[in-house]
């Protein structure tokens, strides 16, 4: 997957009231007429939640370890719906042609951007939530070494843009909002939290396999949690992203710490008051509670 280094880096565009880049939207009806079908499983995130881990946990979990999984990179495996880039396969194309049953997609969209045929489809949809504190450090750090996103600027600014939801793919508070509120209308939504998975993996990949209607022996368990290792994964070169050009791992690698609590190394004191102040205004539903250490 290779860009031109020396295209600018992209300008935030507000779209449909979301902020947004045109690498995820120059192909929107095109990606508004998606064709789900029914045993399509959509893996949605807001960005640096988690995605690639719960994509490689479901990848592994439905076709075990096979000659895919050492020759064909994750984001082939598991295709970004909406992005698309010049001179490459869009995602939308990609997902069109995935030769595996069921479908395996991955979107970052907020709920209202999903393709109705997901919904009509009545397919099974996986949201991985993660607390946004560390999902604003990790966003901030892919940021800088991702050509194909917006400027970071430095950590103080990046701060505020976040809280004001001034970044691709929108607001975190409107995401992991819409989409719990979503789940109390479709039944076919599992919604996870990365701080449960870092906490016990084995526990989240049985709550996936109920929910996806799989049963697996322990040993096939084992092999999966044994792949999906943080430690395991970063070196993977079909799971890090390490063959994209567009991420500079000089900057920063795209699977940096995979820890829960990281935040406390980049928020100062004042940050911290200003954006617990700031998260109770905006996360009003009780119901939906996060924790940002285990």
């Amino acid at each position: 997957m290779s860009l031109d280094p020396k295209l600018p880096r992209p300008e935030l565009i507000d779209f449909h009231g979301v902020s947004m880049i045109r690498y995820f939207t120059d192909n929107w009806e095109n990606v508004q007429d998606f064709q789900a079908r029914p045993d399509d499983i959509l893996i949605a995130t807001y960005p640096k939640a988690g995605t690639t881990w719960v994509s490689f946990i479901l990848d592994l979990l439905h076709f075990g370890q096979t000659e895919r999984q050492t020759s064909v990179p994750i984001f082939n495996r598991v295709p970004f719906l909406e992005i698309i880039i010049p001179s490459l396969s869009s995602g939308k194309d990609l997902a069109d042609n995935l030769p595996t049953s069921p479908r395996l997609i991955k979107t970052h969209f907020p709920v209202q951007f999903v393709p109705k045929s997901f919904w009509e489809q009545n397919c099974r949809i996986v949201y991985v939530a993660r607390n946004a504190k560390d999902n604003m450090v990790s966003f901030f750090h892919f940021d800088r070494m991702n050509m194909i996103q917006p400027e970071p600027g430095d950590w103080s600014d990046y701060f505020h843009r976040f809280l004001d939801g001034k970044m691709v793919f929108g607001s975190w508070f409107d995401h992991v909002n819409g989409w719990w509120k979503k789940k109390q209308s479709y039944s076919k939504l599992h919604y996870m939290f990365y701080e449960d998975l870092a906490e016990d993996t084995g526990r989240e990949i049985d709550k996936l396999c109920s929910f996806l209607g799989l049963s697996r022996s322990d040993e096939e368990k084992k092999r999966v949690m044994e792949a999906v290792h943080f430690d395991n994964m970063k070196k993977d070169k079909m799971a890090n992203y390490s063959t994209i050009e567009v991420m500079n791992f000089k900057i920063s690698p795209f699977m940096r710490k995979g820890k829960v609590g990281d935040w406390k190394n980049h928020f100062s004191v004042a940050q911290n008051e200003q954006f617990d102040e700031n998260y109770k205004k905006k996360m009003t539903d009780v119901t939906l509670q996060f924790r940002t250490e285990i």
